[in-house]
C-alpha cells in the first residue's frame, strides 16, 4: 500500500516507451560539452561562471545547505556555476562550527586556489572558475526582505543550525523575494551536476501542467555508473519504510520516464525542486522534523493538488550522507542518522495518520533488537531515545 495522493501525477513525460537516458549511451566520464570545453578567449587555466550573466532575470533559484563540510559546498558551487542556463544560486551556512564562512569567502574571492578531486567526476569542476566570483552576504533577518540583486552567489549567515528543513525554508523564502524566480531547487551540497542539468530541470517544470514537485537522476559520486534514485522513493504506508526507484541500478539500463514519474511517492530530498505556486499553496517544509520526513510530509499535504513531475535529463552526482553518516548500505548509518529516522517517523505518522502511529512503536522496537544482534548498541541506544521522545544527548 502506498500513501494517497498518487493519482494526480506527471502525465506528459518526454518518453512513453523505455528509453535509455542520453549520458547511458556513452561511457561514464565521457567528456560534457561545457564542463571540459576550453576556456576560449580566457587564460589558459580559468573559465568564467556562466550561471548568471549580465542583466538576465534567473527563473530558478538553486538552495544550498553548508554546514561544517564547506569542500564539498565549493566543489557543488563550482560545478553548478558552469551551466549556460542562469540560475540565482544561494547558499545558507547552518551555523557551522568550522572556519566555512572563511573558506567559502576566500575561494569566492581567489585568495585561495581551487583544486578540482581526483577521478572522473573532476571533469565537471576543471578549470577552476575564474575569480572574484561576486557574493552578497546577508544575516538571517535580512535575508526575509532582502531583494536578490545581479550577484551570483548569496550567502545567508543563519544564526544558528536550522535543520534541513529550516534552512531550506529561508533560503527560499529570500529566494521568492525576487518575482522572476518560478522555481526553487534545494540540493544537497555533497553533489555535483552536469551543466546542463539545470536547463533540464528548468524545461521539465515548465512542460509539466501544474507542476509542484520535481527531481532528477541522482547518481553515486563514488559510483557514478550506478544509480542512487530515480527522482525519488515509493513508500509503504504500513511499515513507514521507502524503497528508491532505480536504486543502486547501473545508468546504463532503460527506463520509461512517465512510469518513473508515475510511481514517484517523494522526491528525494538531495534533488528536489519546488514551484512557486506550490509553496504558495502547499507551503514550506515542516521545520519540527530538523531531518527526514520532510520530502515524505511535503508529498503528503502535497496530495491532489499538484503533479509530481521527473526531470530525466537532468543529471545529479550525490556523496550520500556526508554531514551526517546516513548511508543507505545496511549497518553503516550513524547513531545521528538512526534517532532521527526513527524520531520523524512516528511525527510523521502522528501528523499524518495518527491511526497507524502506534504501529510504529513495535517496528521501532523491532529495528533497535536488530541493531543490537548486529552488535550495535550504540544505535539501539539513540533509537531508544527517539522511542521514548528524549533529546539525542
Amino acid at each position: 500500500m502506498t500513501t494517497p495522493g498518487t493519482e494526480q501525477r506527471e502525465a506528459s513525460e518526454m518518453a512513453t516507451e523505455p528509453t535509455p537516458n542520453a549520458e547511458a549511451r556513452q561511457p561514464t566520464g565521457a567528456p560534457a560539452s561545457v564542463a571540459e570545453a576550453p576556456a576560449q578567449g580566457l587564460p589558459g587555466s580559468s573559465i568564467e561562471p556562466h550561471a548568471l550573466v549580465g542583466e538576465n532575470r534567473p527563473r530558478l533559484a538553486v538552495i544550498v545547505i553548508n554546514w561544517n563540510r564547506w569542500a564539498d559546498s565549493l566543489e557543488c558551487l563550482e560545478s553548478l556555476m558552469r551551466t549556460d542556463q542562469p540560475v540565482r544560486i544561494v547558499l545558507i551556512d547552518n551555523a557551522s562550527a568550522d572556519d566555512s564562512l572563511e573558506r567559502i569567502r576566500a575561494w569566492a574571492s581567489g585568495a585561495e586556489s581551487w583544486e578540482s578531486p581526483a577521478g572522473p567526476l573532476g571533469r565537471l569542476t576543471r578549470p577552476p572558475l575564474r575569480k572574484p566570483i561576486p557574493i552578497r552576504e546577508l544575516t538571517d533577518e535580512e535575508a526575509l526582505t532582502a531583494r536578490p540583486g545581479q550577484e551570483l552567489l548569496t550567502i545567508i549567515r543563519s544564526s544558528e543550525n536550522r535543520g534541513f528543513a529550516g534552512g531550506n525554508n529561508l533560503a527560499m523564502r529570500h529566494a521568492l523575494n525576487d518575482p522572476a524566480v518560478a522555481y526553487c531547487w534545494c540540493l544537497n551540497n555533497d553533489t555535483v551536476v552536469e551543466p546542463d542539468a539545470p536547463r533540464a530541470l528548468l524545461a521539465r517544470m515548465d512542460a509539466t501542467h501544474k507542476v509542484g514537485m520535481c527531481g532528477t537522476q541522482v547518481r553515486f559520486y563514488h559510483r557514478p555508473g550506478t544509480w542512487q534514485q530515480l527522482n525519488g522513493s515509493r513508500f509503504k504506508l504500513m511499515t513507514g519504510q521507502s524503497h528508491g526507484i532505480g536504486a543502486n541500478v547501473p545508468v546504463t539500463r532503460p527506463f520509461d520516464p512517465k512510469k518513473v514519474a508515475l510511481d514517484t511517492d517523494f522526491v528525494l530530498g538531495a534533488s528536489l525542486a519546488v514551484s512557486r505556486a506550490f509553496l504558495e499553496t502547499v507551503g514550506f517544509m515542516e521545520e519540527s522534523y530538523f531531518l527526514y520526513f520532510e520530502e515524505m510530509d511535503w508529498s503528503v499535504r502535497n496530495r491532489g493538488r499538484f503533479a509530481i513531475a521527473f526531470a530525466h535529463g537532468a543529471i545529479v552526482y550525490h556523496k550520500e550522507g556526508g554531514s551526517i553518516g546516513s548511508s543507505g548500505k545496511r549497518g553503516q548509518r550513524s547513531e545521528t542518522a538512526e534517532y532521527y529516522l526513527l524520531r520523524s517517523r512516528l511525527k510523521f505518522y502522528r501528523r499524518n495518520f495518527p491511526l497507524l502511529w502506534p504501529m510504529q512503536y513495535p517496528l521501532g522496537m523491532w529495528q533497535m533488537t536488530k541493531r543490537l544482534l548486529r552488535r550495535q548498541p550504540a544505535k539501539a541506544k539513540a533509537m531508544m531515545r527517539a522511542l521514548l521522545g528524549m533529546s539525542r544527548g
